[in-house]
């Protein structure tokens, strides 16, 4: 689905994009996938991998409550940020599209941002080895509290997959891009406000080209 900028959205520019991280910019559940694995193995606490991978997005302490009473939540998040870059860096990939549609945003002379309820840590780290390079990367952030960076740094586009950056997107006033390649689907983005539905992040760069120009006509 195409869209473009409606009288609620103020764009400006120089263009600021924000982007989030897992399953929008890279497919990290191998590599989470991996981590709890051996969080479970270390601690000797069941966790279902397969199906903690299916529920990505919110922070991590809200998966670690299916696994662990809550007095060791906050030990386990800790140590699970720890053993990270061990095991998640080098499984994960990049999703199609990501560093085309960053270098979009730097063509039509913007700033790509990346905003995430990710350790910042680690997310930089993810960034590194697959060698996408945002002009900044901001941390710990989830839902709502994404429209504190989004305003900070003047973004009026954020990119996700859950229904979490729809609400980001939507309390910064900015437009809300979605892809369904995490585990949200479309008519559940659609349904909770994005303005724009993309397959994937292969059609970001020629979304982008019709939003800057129909920005630019009405200046």
């Amino acid at each position: 689905m195409a869209g473009m900028p409606s009288h609620s959205e103020t764009p400006t520019f120089p263009l600021t994009v924000g982007f989030d991280l897992d399953m929008t910019l890279i497919d990290s559940r191998p590599g989470i996938k991996a981590a709890y694995e051996a969080l479970a193995a270390e601690t000797g606490v069941h966790i279902d991998a397969d199906l903690a991978v299916t529920r990505l997005g919110p922070p991590l302490e809200r998966e670690l409550a299916f696994w662990f009473p809550e007095e060791h939540i906050q030990e386990m998040g800790d140590r699970y940020r720890e053993i990270y870059p061990t095991y998640a860096i080098t499984p994960t990939p990049a999703l199609p599209g990501a560093r085309e549609a960053v270098t979009a945003v730097r063509a039509a002379g913007g700033r790509a941002i990346v905003v995430t309820a990710k350790h910042e840590p680690n997310a930089k780290l993810h960034l590194a080895h697959l060698g996408i390079e945002p002009d900044a990367v901001i941390g710990w952030l989830w839902a709502e509290a994404k429209a504190e960076a989004l305003r900070e740094h003047g973004a009026s586009v954020y990119v996700g997959d859950h229904l979490g950056d729809v609400r980001g997107a939507r309390a910064a006033g900015a437009l809300s891009v979605a892809v369904p390649t995490g585990p949200c689907d479309a008519a559940e983005l659609r349904e909770a406000g994005a303005d724009v539905i993309l397959d994937d992040l292969t059609a970001f760069p020629a979304w982008l080209a019709g939003y800057c120009e129909t920005v630019a006509a009405r200046a």
